[in-house]
């Protein structure tokens, strides 16, 4: 907490401690206005947190989000956040279905001639030079839309102007991404490499005609203006501690063990428990760093005209980190194990793996092959390991496997099925290893393999992600139509609701939302900057200019 004591009105009530209301307290504060931060859990970070997840084993691993792409630098400057962000040299792996030799495609960013040779060892030659101009257009568009994701939003055809290619934009903004993907690629393998990232948390085909899955692809090739997928040093929890010390040093208050039970938007009063008692506190602004799903169910009491509650969304994914003594040995003699995790390792990820997947799920079958992708952040971060288990050569894993839709779990079978996912996920990354994961895996206080999974079901319970949906619900375009009414801060900045003014987003169900990106918390904290008059006057103000851009 950044004080003792609660008062009772504050300027901005922020409702939830997740990296977006950090960031949207850190920049209100800055500004000179008073800020409160209500967060369920004893500590702040939400999804962004750092954990000792097995017992006696001195590693914090990631536990739920791992990479950072989305956080503008524009964010970590103004809040003047310590965070360093490092580069993979390695884009990806992915060994070759049915290979003699075991091989895989090793996309090496810093060597262009090895990662050619590489597409020649799986029998995808045709492809090396469209795989990296597919990747080149997609850079012109991060380059076109990265600079606007902390402005007002543009329309439809401000972005398609600005792009300034018409076929670019009907390929990867109106028709379905899997045809931009058929229409410039052959080979299965690598059909799946750049399908991965339309489907990561997202139930859906390359081919889905809601275009779904052309927004995730879309948010997973902007970020940066380049798309990589860096590692943060010290773990996410390093990054939401960043953001609470700025928050905090600006004159934010933090509660924690503070559970919201209902906002009231006539009067701006917000409830909630705290060690078995009930308080109020009252906002001018009332900003939600929860799902937009969550937000409908706190809303109290209900509006007139009633409005129409969110669906509840869906995830697709399981979630599993590991431990390991070392990193395993690999079938494919011509790839070390450190390039291999040096990137994203894809297994049983080609187009017709994923689809094969996507098929049993759809017909409510966990799929018998899981596609996965795994991340080593040890071998880029040592630091979240404690010095022994870095002089032993110890690592970490996190696997996120596709394709396992919240449909498919309950609450009577989420334990039977959360091993029997964990199996599957075993089964997958053994599949492509010349060692039996199991081998090289560490045991915690217990004499227990250091392994948890986390189905969906249980990223709800544990982080109130409405059906374990990563995205807090469907992702949008990071852009209006033009027929869209901007009459207020809120929708000129995404983060208007249905519950009047006084209520914006202000997480991951924002406009422009999802991942660990800030970018909720400051378009929130900017549509209540513009709503407060004369605020380019107040204390700490930092956005002025911005302010008046947009009122010239």
């Amino acid at each position: 907490m950044a004080s003792t004591e609660l008062a009772a009105v504050y300027d901005v009530v922020i409702v939830g401690g997740g990296h977006n209301g950090l960031t949207a307290a850190a920049y209100l504060a800055k500004a000179g206005l008073s800020v409160v931060v209500l967060e369920r859990f004893d500590a702040t970070g939400g999804a962004a947190v750092s954990a000792v997840a097995f017992d006696g084993v001195d590693g914090r691993l990631s536990r739920y989000s791992y990479l950072v792409s989305l956080m503008p630098r524009k964010i970590v400057e103004d809040l003047g956040l310590d965070l360093q962000l490092v580069r993979r040299r390695y884009s990806s792996y992915t060994p070759a279905r049915g290979h003699p030799d075991g091989a895989g495609l090793l996309v090496d960013n810093q060597d262009e001639s090895a990662t050619r040779a590489s597409f020649s060892r799986v029998g995808a030659d045709t492809d090396a030079d469209a795989f990296a101009a597919l990747y080149r257009d997609t850079t012109r568009i991060a380059q076109t839309l990265w600079p606007t994701v902390t402005e007002p939003l543009l329309r439809r055809s401000q972005v398609k102007s600005r792009l300034g290619d018409d076929t670019l934009w009907e390929s990867v903004f109106e028709r379905p991404i899997g045809e931009f993907i058929e229409s410039r690629v052959t080979s299965d393998l690598v059909r799946g490499v750049v399908a991965t990232d339309a489907l990561i948390g997202t139930f859906a085909t390359p081919h889905d005609a809601s275009l779904q899955q052309n927004r995730c692809f879309l948010y997973h090739v902007i970020g940066g203006g380049t798309g990589d997928w860096d590692v943060p040093i010290g773990g996410m929890g390093n990054v939401t501690r960043q953001l609470a010390s700025a928050a905090i040093s600006a004159g934010a208050t933090i509660v924690t063990g503070a559970e919201v039970t209902s906002i009231s938007p006539s009067t701006g009063a917000v409830a909630f428990t705290r060690s078995n008692k009930f308080h109020t506190v009252t906002g001018t602004h009332i900003l939600a760093n929860v799902a937009p799903y969550i937000l409908s169910r706190l809303i109290s009491p209900p509006p007139t005209p009633p409005v129409p509650a969110p669906p509840r969304p869906e995830g697709s994914q399981v979630k599993v980190n590991l431990l390991l003594s070392r990193l395993p040995r690999l079938r494919d003699p011509s790839v070390s194990p450190q390039a291999a995790f040096g990137g994203t390792f894809h297994i049983n990820e080609t187009y017709s793996q994923l689809s094969a997947a996507y098929s049993a799920a759809e017909s409510g079958s966990v799929p018998e092959i899981l596609p996965c992708e795994i991340y080593c952040h040890s071998l880029s971060d040592p630091s979240i390991l404690g010095p022994d288990l870095v002089a032993s050569g110890a690592q970490t894993l996190t696997v996120f496997a596709l394709h396992v839709p919240d449909r498919l779990i309950t609450a009577e079978n989420n334990d039977a099925l959360r091993e029997r996912l964990q199996q599957a996920v075993l089964d997958s990354l053994n599949s492509v290893l010349a060692e039996p994961i199991q081998d090289v895996l560490l045991k915690d206080a217990h004499g227990k393999p250091c392994i948890e999974t986390k189905t969906t079901r249980d990223i709800e319970l544990a982080l109130n992600m409405p059906g374990g949906n990563i995205f807090h619900g469907p992702l949008s375009w990071p852009f209006v139509d033009d027929d869209e009414v901007l009459d207020t801060p809120g929708k000129r900045w995404g983060v208007a609701t249905a519950y009047g003014e006084k209520v914006l987003m202000c997480g991951s169900g924002a406009v422009r939302g999802g991942a660990v990106s800030g970018i909720g918390g400051h378009n929130a904290a900017m549509a209540v900057l513009e709503a407060v008059a004369g605020w380019p006057n107040c204390k700490g103000a930092n956005e002025a200019n911005d302010i008046e851009h947009l009122r010239k």
